[in-house]
């Protein structure tokens, strides 16, 4: 309940939260270790995917058509762009 209401604020907020990077305030939290394995990018992304599931919970039990739609299609980073200031959103350009 709490990470669908979370989530739903996030969201709410996402031009606000995303424009700054989503890499900045999750490194904050505990450096580059709280989504990489030992502080370094793996080569096709899973690491970071599981690392976004453990704290935010797997797209199945997101409150949000767009993210169930494309479970098990998609990883987190291929939306969200973490290390660049963009917005979720003008990820969709790219397949859409």
């Amino acid at each position: 309940m709490f990470k669908a209401l979370g989530l739903s604020i996030l969201i709410s907020f996402s031009g606000a939260v995303f424009a700054g990077g989503i890499a900045d305030s999750h490194a904050e939290m505990s450096g580059c270790e709280s989504c990489h394995e030992d502080g370094a990018p793996s080569d096709d992304g899973a690491f970071e995917n599981e690392a976004c599931a453990s704290c935010h919970g797997p797209l199945k039990e997101f409150d949000s058509d767009v993210h169930n739609k494309h479970e098990g299609a998609l990883l987190c980073n291929d939306c969200h762009v973490v290390h660049e200031e963009a917005l979720a959103k003008d990820s969709c350009d790219n397949c859409h």
